[in-house]
């Protein structure tokens, strides 16, 4: 058998619920090494645990910048632009948010907002539907919608024109100050 297997073997590794006597041995282990090298933290301390889950429980609970308590609205807010923008990158976006874990971020994400998200789209896509409803109401009713309707695509196609009435554009776009002249 090779040395590997046998530690494991020997070791017994705690797998259950952290207790405050685990939790302040692991903060007065870190304070003695610092927050690096877990295995060598773990066994410093003196707790039956693996070097990561010595890792994540500080990094997710311990720390002493972490922000406890409920998510505000800003937050909120920030987190649902940031998703939109950056997708499930949990550690980008916490960075965003000082004292947020991306753990707590990627967890309140799942549970929260991704929820109050698809509502939110299903109401602008009712609205929006209902708005079609009643522009088609009205053009069945013959009646003029009241928005005047503009297509900037439309209104700038030259493709039609011919060149040599064009002498305009090119002059306006090089820049010369007789240009409308």
């Amino acid at each position: 058998m090779d040395s590997k297997s046998n530690k494991s073997k020997n070791k017994e590794i705690n797998r259950g619920a952290w207790t405050a006597e685990e939790d302040e041995k692991l903060a007065e282990a870190i304070e003695i090494h610092g927050p690096k090298k877990w295995t060598l933290i773990a066994t410093k301390a003196g707790l039956q645990r693996c070097g990561k889950s010595c890792r994540l429980r500080w990094l997710n609970y311990l720390r002493p910048n972490i922000k406890r308590g409920n998510i505000s609205d800003q937050e909120e807010d920030l987190i649902i632009r940031l998703h939109k923008l950056l997708g499930n990158r949990w550690s980008l976006i916490a960075g965003r948010l000082p004292g947020r874990t991306d753990n707590e971020i990627k967890n309140y994400w799942n549970s929260h907002l991704s929820k109050k998200k698809e509502t939110m789209e299903k109401q602008t896509d009712h609205k929006k539907k209902m708005k079609e409803e009643d522009v088609t109401d009205r053009n069945k009713l013959g009646v003029e919608s009241s928005k005047f309707s503009f297509n900037v695509d439309e209104f700038f196609d030259f493709s039609n024109e011919d060149p040599s009435t064009l002498d305009w554009v090119n002059r306006y776009l090089a820049g010369t100050s007789d240009a409308f002249l």
